[in-house]
């Protein structure tokens, strides 16, 4: 029932709840050999109707912070825990997490990043496999083995929490700042065709 192309998944129908509640399937966007993958949580509603990760406003806000360390989107990959909109933006259970985790983990071998940010919470707990205290733990390089190889995580909080709490700002601006410099130590260059 389920059908993926390279890291796209085109079908999959093991979440009842998310296929009732989907338009599409929102897959990862950004170069499939980038240095850094950005992974949230869930598509929201401006996420499942446009088809791309973060779009919204908490788009915007990492938009932003990509710029002012010299990156655009386009230098980076960015995808979800879950490639379905949970009903009513809740957060994806710990069976929909699972269901979507190895499409999460084909991911990451494809893109094989220097590193992979994650955005909140939710991703954060999935991908490290233990309870994390994001706001305290943001900026925290963790190695962790993830679908078989050690990866360098990198733990921030959600773009979204520095539009409710503004103290949340420079410690998700220099979380950014730091994946930028992992991203650096990679070779990839920060001026885009340059």
């Amino acid at each position: 029932m389920e059908h993926m192309e390279g890291p796209s998944v085109v079908d999959c129908t093991h979440c009842g709840a998310l296929v009732d509640s989907r338009q599409q399937i929102v897959n990862g966007t950004g170069p499939e050999d980038a240095d850094l993958l950005f992974v949230g949580e869930a598509p929201g509603a401006n996420e499942d109707e446009e088809g791309e990760p973060f779009v919204g406003r908490s788009g915007d806000v990492l938009d932003e912070a990509l710029r002012d360390v010299g990156l655009a989107r386009a230098d980076v990959r960015i995808t979800n825990c879950v490639r379905c909109r949970p009903p009513e933006n809740r957060d994806p259970t710990g069976e929909e997490l699972e269901n979507c985790r190895g499409y999460l983990e084909a991911e990451i071998d494809l893109v094989d990043p220097e590193a992979i940010v994650t955005l909140g919470k939710v991703p954060s707990e999935h991908l490290l496999e233990r309870s994390v205290g994001v706001t305290n733990e943001a900026g925290s390089l963790v190695d962790h083995e993830l679908g078989g190889a050690r990866r360098n995580v990198l733990i921030c909080v959600h773009p979204a929490a520095t539009l409710y709490d503004r103290s949340q700002e420079e410690t998700f601006e220099q979380t950014i700042e730091r994946a930028a410099e992992l991203a650096g130590d990679g070779g990839q260059s920060k001026l885009g065709e340059f």
